[in-house]
């Protein structure tokens, strides 16, 4: 795709960010339907416009379309799978840890199916557009099943945006928010600059670059249903803590390694360890909330971290070259060491 459509590391950047930036002003009125009887509606009509945005991006032949159909892609992700998310998380309030372990291991079962698919797309000659125009047909077909799956209990949640200001303020809510966007550094942003950092930096083939995409995901597969059991047994606070320290090892250890071999087998390292940062982090959030997920939905897109930070890797690695613009991921498990308390106890 970089290649295809000259794409500068700014670009990338601005791909990653400016959705974001954008989600910032629509996501909130997801949290005021998430408590309403026209969830299940506004979910349906999200996962109309999310298949909308891949055809558009499948068919884009420029950096501006390609940044508009992320533009309708981010949103509609938000109104199809986080209102999805609401609606289990609502279901089983006693199991929101666990559920939300199954709930990453599902995401990272599509994670692992997506490289192998472009593989197979590339290697056929069909290209990452018709990838994404199978992505398009794939997303349709979920329509169906949208009508026949519960939402939970809706309607009995009032919710103002001075309601979710004042939450946001809250210091355990603002600690569960602000670990959330900056422990993506290493999960979702890592991952959007990892197979540039094995062709760019490395100097290994496209080829190569795509293993890692495909490592990283793999090894997320195994740890998010590691992380299943595992925190059934464990506090998740712990884990949080001692993982963050050993990937921040890891993650040092990537950067200065020599050769792509080491690399590799470091990235799935830290693939396995990272892979439930995301469920506990975020079911510490909605205990923070009492389970109110319309605050859930609402305080996450008020806190803009995660618009900017793609944005401003990207132009680290635009000025300085892309292996320096990597060691600001080592944020991400400070965070954790730094602000996830030691020994603290489950909400009630």
């Amino acid at each position: 795709m970089r290649d295809d459509l000259s794409l500068s590391y700014t670009d990338v950047g601005l791909a990653l960010s400016i959705p974001s930036i954008v989600s910032l002003v629509v996501e909130p009125l997801l949290g005021v339907v998430a408590v309403t009887r026209h969830r299940r509606a506004v979910v349906l009509v999200g996962g109309g416009c999310f298949a909308g945005a891949l055809a558009l991006v499948a068919s884009s032949p420029s950096v501006a379309l390609l940044i508009a159909a992320f533009v309708v892609l981010h949103p509609a992700s938000g109104a199809f799978v986080s209102l999805s998310q609401a609606s289990l998380m609502d279901l089983q309030p006693e199991r929101r840890e666990h559920n939300m372990a199954h709930w990453t291991l599902a995401g990272a079962i599509g994670a692992v199916i997506g490289p192998l698919l472009l593989t197979t797309f590339v290697w056929t000659g069909l290209g990452w557009r018709a990838l994404f125009l199978s992505f398009t047909i794939l997303a349709g077909s979920l329509l169906f099943l949208a009508p026949r799956a519960p939402v939970g209990n809706v309607g009995g949640e009032r919710l103002r945006a001075r309601d979710a200001l004042r939450a946001l303020l809250r210091r355990e809510v603002f600690r569960w928010v602000f670990l959330l966007e900056v422990s993506d550094l290493m999960l979702d942003v890592f991952l959007g600059f990892l197979a540039l950092y094995f062709v760019d930096v490395v100097g290994t083939s496209p080829a190569t670059g795509g293993l890692a995409v495909a490592v990283w995901t793999g090894a997320g597969l195994v740890g998010s249903a590691a992380a299943i059991p595992f925190l059934r047994r464990f506090d998740g606070l712990r884990y949080l803590r001692a993982s963050a320290c050993a990937s921040a090892a890891l993650f040092v250890t990537f950067l200065t390694a020599p050769g792509a071999g080491a690399k590799l087998a470091l990235v799935a390292a830290i693939a396995v360890l990272d892979a439930g940062w995301y469920p506990v982090l975020k079911a510490r959030l909605y205990e923070a909330l009492h389970g109110a997920s319309g605050l859930v939905l609402t305080v996450g897109t008020l806190f803009p971290l995660n618009a900017v930070l793609p944005l401003a890797i990207a132009e680290i690695a635009q000025r300085y070259g892309l292996g320096v613009a990597l060691w600001p991921l080592l944020a991400a498990p400070a965070a954790l060491v730094l602000l996830v308390p030691a020994g603290a106890k489950r909400q009630d």
